[in-house]
């Protein structure tokens, strides 16, 4: 089997703010082969930028675009596919958007394997560990304290157990601030876990201020408080925080992940299969085991993210959480014919071959702009 044509789709809704919220756009990237098997990936960043990565031509032997290092390569041989992209990528891809890419392809690759193989992703992967996990609702902070106590409360009665809120207003000023989360706390009730995502809004004595303050509202974690790059701020942050430390979305290495892990003592990392493949995350969450520290999905896009992170999950030791996004967008819903329904506070990963989803050819057709 040889794969024949690499092509990365850019879809994007008709208006688009500048909301943190990946769900407004998305690149997909689609893997054929000569026996008919086709592979689907989804990629968190720059959709155009990630575009180009994959549809460069040809510069030299180390810069190269990723359709054409893989034209015509096994896509069985997954790890032997990434080490292509990362030599064709030499000259400009060793981190951000070329890495990004190269975690598209990386999912469509094992979508291909799993399907090749008649098997779900996670039994080539040595899963599972677990088939199901318990879902946190992850939304953004509502503009007001007001509203995001509206959100706590309509989202805890869906039956979730545990409920993040995202950045939005926070980070403007110490007041805001709490009452965002006192507001999150009164909206879920005291059943439910509230987590807490500042959107790297402080330096780490901002954000040791603020955990002491959130402590009363008994945060699950704190997410993000720093700008990823902030090592030192999160070794700090996390030695005397009385709220435990979640970091890692932004990263695509192993080495990354790792160093926030020994260096930056975090208490979970949240590794994203949109940027950095599954191949890694399955790497970074047995790493992670090994370090007693927590693994959890970073995952904010359509159904074939939600996928690939069900499935990496599920070949680590020690996962429990995940990141369920509930964006209204169309992107995030109506993507994937499957919908990952949360049942009792869990979602359960699928069984079909492959990552198990299928693409609504409608949906894709009527977003897509490239």
């Amino acid at each position: 089997m040889k794969i024949t044509r690499v092509t990365a789709m850019v879809l994007r809704l008709p208006h688009v703010t500048d909301t943190c919220d990946g769900t407004q756009d998305t690149c997909l990237i689609k893997v054929e082969t000569d026996a008919g098997l086709t592979g689907w990936g989804e990629v968190d960043s720059c959709p155009t930028a990630v575009k180009a990565v994959v549809d460069a031509p040809l510069s030299h032997q180390i810069c190269n675009g990723l359709a054409n290092a893989l034209h015509l390569e096994d896509p069985l041989a997954v790890e032997a596919c990434m080490q292509r992209m990362t030599d064709a990528t030499n000259y400009y891809g060793g981190d951000g958007v070329g890495r990004h890419a190269m975690a598209g392809v990386n999912q469509a690759l094992w979508d291909i394997a799993g399907k090749a193989c008649d098997v779900p992703v996670y039994r080539l992967l040595g899963g599972p560990f677990k088939k199901r996990f318990r879902a946190y609702c992850s939304i953004l902070f509502g503009d007001s304290p007001a509203q995001t106590e509206e959100l706590g409360r309509r989202f805890a009665g869906q039956g979730f157990t545990a409920v993040k809120f995202g950045w939005g207003p926070m980070g403007q000023d110490e007041e805001t601030d709490i009452a965002l989360v006192r507001e999150a706390r009164r909206g879920v009730g005291d059943g439910v876990d509230v987590l807490i995502d500042a959107g790297q809004v402080w330096v780490w004595k901002t954000a040791l201020k603020r955990a002491r303050r959130f402590e009363e509202f008994r945060p699950f974690w704190l997410e993000e408080p720093l700008h990823p790059s902030d090592l030192r701020g999160y070794a700090r942050l996390s030695a005397e925080s009385p709220v435990p430390i979640a970091a890692g979305e932004a990263e695509a290495r192993l080495d990354a992940f790792e160093r926030l892990v020994v260096e930056g003592g975090l208490d979970w990392i949240q590794p994203d299969p949109g940027r950095c493949g599954i191949s890694t995350m399955v790497e970074v969450g047995r790493m992670a085991h090994r370090r007693h520290t927590g693994v959890v999905n970073h995952s904010f896009k359509s159904g074939i993210t939600i996928a690939a992170s069900l499935h990496a999950l599920a070949a680590v030791p020690g996962g429990e959480m995940f990141e369920y996004c509930m964006s209204e967008s169309p992107l995030r819903h109506e993507l994937t014919h499957e919908r990952f329904e949360v049942v009792d506070g869990y979602v359960a990963i699928p069984e079909g071959p492959g990552l198990g989803v299928t693409i609504n050819e409608q949906t894709l057709e009527k977003y897509r702009v490239a």
